[in-house]
């Protein structure tokens, strides 16, 4: 029996976000999550890295009520609800900040600037905010 063109699945593909900015001031950082979360609903391939000032969103016990704001924190612990399993801090953007392992949330795996750009060039589409 052949499978009905109508009723194939759609390939997946491999999407890397790359979130650059810190948690608030402007709307890159909730942006790139809405979007990486979208993706994941759609059953793609997600890579969520953080770099430069876009480590600031991993850290534990943000409040960003006294900025009449959300925080991102909340959001970023339940990326694995959303089947999005592949989440990455640059070590080199930690160590410039002088942020450790122990101050980020649960989940995040540390990465060097080479895996960093093997993610980049696996991927099918990369967005960088």
């Amino acid at each position: 029996m052949t499978e009905n063109a109508n009723t194939a699945k759609p390939a997946k593909s491999r999407i890397t976000f790359i979130s650059r900015s810190a948690p608030y001031g402007n709307n890159r950082a909730n942006l790139c999550l809405d979007m990486a979360l979208a993706s994941a609903v759609f059953e793609q391939d997600v890579n969520y890295v953080f770099l430069d000032d876009g480590v600031y969103q991993l850290l534990k016990g943000q409040d960003a009520a006294a900025i009449q704001s959300k925080t991102l924190g909340n959001a970023l612990e339940t990326l694995a609800l959303y089947g999005i399993e592949n989440v990455y801090a640059d070590q080199q953007s930690l160590k410039k900040r002088g942020i450790n392992r122990a101050e980020l949330l649960p989940g995040m795996q540390l990465i060097d600037s080479d895996a960093v750009a093997k993610l980049i060039e696996s991927a099918d589409t990369v967005f960088n905010l």
